[in-house]
This record gives C-alpha cells, structure tokens and sequence, in this order.
C-alpha cells in the first residue's frame, strides 16, 4: 500500500511561512535539493493545496530554462513536470502539467489512491495536511527544520482537540544547518 508522506519546511518555531507569506528563510543549497530529488524521484504523485500548486507551478515547468540554475534545480523542473499532481481547490478552474482537480477530500478517494500500487505520495501545503490529519490520511512526516526562528507566520500545525502519537523515524542533519526529522504515524 502507498503511503502518503507530508514532506514541509518549518521554522525551528513551527512556521512554515513567514507573516507576508515569504519563504525566502528556507535554506536549499545543492545538498539538500538533491536530497529532495532523490526522495520525490521515487514517489508517484504531487498532492497539493491550490496556493502550494500555484507556487509550484509557476516557477518549476520552465525553470531548467534558466542557465544560471544548478543541476538539482534543473532536475526537479523534469521531475516536477513528469509527476502526476493531485490539486485539491474549490476555486481552481483549470491547469496544466500533468494535473488533476479535486474540489475536495474525499476519505474513500483517498484510500483508493493509497491502495494502488506505485510509490508513495507527496502531500504539500498546510491548509490540506490539516484536513489529510483530521480524517487520518498521512503516514508519514517529513518536516526539514531550518535554523531560524520567525517569530511569526503560519504555523504548520493549526491547534487540535486530538492527540497524534508518532513514532520516529530517523533524523538528517545537512550541512547548511537544515534537520530532517521523520516519523510515521503509531500503528497503535
């Protein structure tokens, strides 16, 4: 069975985005962008809220374009192009590369998609990790903690009347202060 696996930057407090929505703070260097590509390379889909979409859609389909790109950003534009993308949005009308709308999450449709084979699945965006949290749908979590704190912003995590015990799963410390810290969900 795939899994799905929230893959998100955050600030050492809790922030995924600055108050102006900025993310000029996340620290990807060639390290940790190839990281990013050899984990995405191996997954079989993109599921994303309509503004994470938005912003990866307008940069990366032409990005390797650029030639002053290195070579992990020129490969994720290919990776990013090729993956199939999930776009979860009540006001999206259409898009292109590769994408399929989806005006909302429906439990069922996700554990059919969970239950075919293939890689796993890389959920993006805040906004839809907390709904994918409320029905139980992420396995696994991802969370490349950068060395800043931002004193404000958007948390990752909105507060919640349920506990969720996880169970760690490895940590990474890149060479530009960036941690990785991973968990799966507790099967208990």
């Amino acid at each position: 069975m795939r899994k799905i696996v929230l893959i998100m930057s955050v600030s050492v407090d809790g922030f995924f985005e600055g108050p102006d929505r900025e993310i000029d703070w996340h620290l990807v260097d060639e390290e940790l962008h190839q990281h990013f590509n050899d984990k995405i390379r191996t997954m079989s889909a993109f599921l994303d809220g309509r503004v994470t979409h938005e912003l990866m859609a307008g940069y990366w389909p032409t990005a390797d374009a650029d030639p002053s790109l290195t070579g992990p950003e020129v490969e994720f534009a290919g990776i990013w192009r090729e993956m199939p993308k999930i776009v979860f949005s009540r006001t999206l009308e259409n898009t292109d590369w590769n994408t399929t709308i989806k005006r909302e999450v429906v439990v069922e449709e996700i554990l059919a998609l969970k239950a075919q084979p293939g890689g796993d699945m890389a959920l993006g965006g805040a906004d839809l990790a907390a709904t994918f949290m409320r029905h139980g749908l992420i396995d696994e979590y991802h969370l490349y903690v950068h060395p800043v704190l931002l004193g404000r912003g958007k948390r990752l995590f909105p507060e919640s009347e349920s506990r969720t015990a996880l169970v760690p799963d490895g940590s990474r410390t890149f060479g530009n202060g960036v941690v990785l810290l991973r968990y799966r969900k507790d099967a208990a």
